[in-house]
């Protein structure tokens, strides 16, 4: 069986169109309808409905989809494990929000130059999300926030960051007391079903603190975005991110200790990709550093 029939078969599956998957894949509609026909011949059964100018998996098509890509993927693992002295193939990438508004885009950049030939799938979720993903196999990696539990021996844990809590603040407010801030100013949260958020919603019950609530959130950089509107102030992880540096927001350290976010990568051991998941941790480790004498 040709594996580029395959391909082409889940492409139009995606696509719903054998033009649209004929333009990606820079052939004609009939070369793919061409490999359509001579799948379906070899495999004896119609895998694809036609209608018009749009097109559907038939139910034995559907039926292969999952181990179609699934074959596929095991075939790129091959590739890999015969070529180990190339970093080629492709990674699966899966990140937290904060990640792609701050350290990740850096990462790729730096990846991408010594790594040209990796193709990257990158899906966004909680932390919760990707460590469930790299259990299921969905994902090789994840940049997120520590579990808060103990990571099993059969994970691989990389620290990049440390983030305190801090208060966020217009720079109008900078000579304020952190916590006069969260008892006066009206506190835009991060959000308390979050690492970062669970954390800052201990301290304010700690030390006593009943803010007045006006938004909620998940996003840390529109978070700093709002403060710098003068929506309000917030308690939250402090990040290092390009969309933050040039606002009129100061970042106050907090009078009491309090628990840092833990933010790195988690992979699977023994993963056939760990070649290419050790080398953007390595690129993740240079964007941190250089991050940190700025």
């Amino acid at each position: 069986m040709e594996t580029a029939f395959l391909q082409s078969f889940l492409l139009v599956v995606e696509t719903g169109s054998m033009a649209e998957a004929a333009r990606r894949m820079d052939v004609s509609p009939a070369a793919v309808a061409q490999q359509l026909r001579a799948l379906e011949r070899e495999l004896g059964a119609t895998l694809i409905a036609r209608s018009g100018r749009t097109v559907a998996p038939t139910a034995a098509g559907m039926r292969i989809v999952a181990q179609s890509r699934g074959l596929l993927r095991e075939l790129a693992d091959l590739r890999i494990l015969v070529n180990h002295e190339h970093a080629t193939g492709e990674l699966r990438l899966g990140t937290i929000n904060t990640a792609l508004h701050s350290l990740l885009p850096e990462i790729l950049a730096r990846f991408v130059k010594t790594h040209p030939q990796v193709k990257m799938f990158i899906q966004s979720g909680t932390s919760m999300e990707l460590y469930e993903a790299l259990k299921r196999g969905d994902i090789d990696a994840a940049v997120c926030t520590h579990p808060s539990f103990t990571v099993p021996k059969n994970f691989v844990w990389a620290l990049l960051r440390e983030e305190p809590l801090v208060v966020l603040a217009p720079q109008r407010l900078s000579k304020r007391a952190p916590h006069d801030l969260l008892r006066s100013e009206p506190l835009i949260r991060y959000d308390r079903t979050l690492a970062g958020g669970k954390e800052a919603d201990r301290y304010l019950r700690r030390e006593g603190i009943v803010p007045t609530e006006r938004f909620e959130l998940s996003s840390l950089a529109a978070i700093a975005l709002m403060v710098d509107r003068g929506l309000g102030v917030s308690l939250a992880p402090d990040i290092a991110s390009p969309i933050t540096r040039g606002l009129r927001i100061v970042h106050l350290p907090l009078p009491m200790p309090s628990a840092p976010r833990r933010f790195g990568v988690l992979w699977p051991r023994g993963s056939v990709r760990a070649r290419l998941i050790q080398a953007l941790v390595d690129c993740a480790h240079g964007v941190v550093e250089g991050d940190a004498r700025r």
